[in-house]
């Protein structure tokens, strides 16, 4: 097993050079790096060369129970990949985990979940009663960034005071996730917190001696906010607020769902969104569909129904 690390190190190489973005490399590596762990670990020692099928269904019950079909799938993909590898560089003959199935994973078998109007309007209640002009701004603002325009949490943390247009009203989406950059149009209520929230950034760092400092989200100190820090707000905001918050997730599968709802076109929502696929987005159909609803508001039933009322 001393040469696991070698061969790993030359398999992400390759792996990175297929155009695949950062955030997905740094998930293989954190996965294949586990399951190396994992076989050092095996006593009596194991030898890289007699790595049997019997071992890899061990490692993969031990890894994936109790967890999603979509992370059962991908871990199971990613030691593929890796066993390839292997037996392109002769250290294993054949590949155990080629025959070896992993969940059926559909994009409809889960539906997102989605943040009612009621609730999020207490969110907004709830980040409104924060104690503090800064905190105020700061809170409102993120909350119209994660409904407003569905950003990931990462894409939040990321965001640099020049990724804001004031003038075109965008914000300019680092590619981390998806491979590739995008500007997304700020709705109107979101640009009106952007420009509340600013002098009230620039008085934090002006306090803390951090003008330089070029993140548009700050805390105290002058600081990036985080996105665990982002995490913690909203949930303690949502608790507060007694809303069950799930995820942060949730704002970007409401998001896409009202936007659909609202007559927005499908590839419409998959480039504000940032999907690299369109069977991404078409999930939201199963929770918004308005040209679904008008048809069956058409009904002929409809009308009977309301001569006998």
């Amino acid at each position: 097993m001393r040469r696991w690390d070698r061969f790993l190190d030359s398999y992400m190489e390759q792996y990175a050079a297929r155009g695949v973005c950062a955030e997905r490399v740094k998930s293989a590596r954190s996965a294949l790096e586990r399951w190396g762990s994992w076989m050092k670990q095996r006593r009596p020692r194991v030898m890289l060369e007699r790595v049997d099928a019997d071992l890899l269904v061990s490692y993969i019950e031990s890894r994936t129970s109790f967890r999603a079909k979509s992370t059962v799938y991908n871990t199971l993909s990613t030691m593929r990949g890796m066993g390839d590898f292997l037996v392109r560089e002769g250290v294993w003959q054949i590949n155990p985990l080629r025959w070896m199935k992993g969940p059926k994973v559909s994009a409809y078998s889960r539906l997102p979940r989605r943040i009612d109007r009621q609730h999020m309007q207490a969110l907004w209640q709830e980040a409104a009663a924060k104690h503090g002009e800064f905190y105020r701004h700061q809170w409102i603002t993120i909350l119209a960034m994660l409904y407003g325009t569905g950003l990931r949490r990462g894409e939040i943390e990321r965001l640099n005071i020049d990724h804001f247009d004031r003038a075109e009203g965008t914000l300019r989406i680092d590619g981390r996730k998806s491979g590739r950059e995008r500007c997304v149009p700020v709705p109107e209520i979101l640009w009106r917190c952007l420009e509340s929230y600013l002098p009230q950034r620039h008085n934090v760092l002006e306090r803390a001696s951090a003008l330089g400092q070029q993140a548009l989200l700050v805390n105290r100190r002058g600081e990036r906010l985080t996105g665990q820090m982002i995490s913690n707000g909203i949930h303690t905001i949502a608790r507060r607020a007694k809303v069950a918050l799930v995820s942060l997730h949730q704002f970007r599968h409401s998001c896409a769902s009202d936007l659909l709802e609202s007559g927005v076109h499908l590839a419409d929502v998959q480039r504000i969104l940032g999907h690299q696929g369109i069977a991404t987005t078409v999930r939201y159909t199963h929770i918004a569909d308005p040209q679904r609803r008008e048809a069956m508001a058409r009904r002929p039933l409809n009308e009977w129904l309301r001569e006998a009322a």
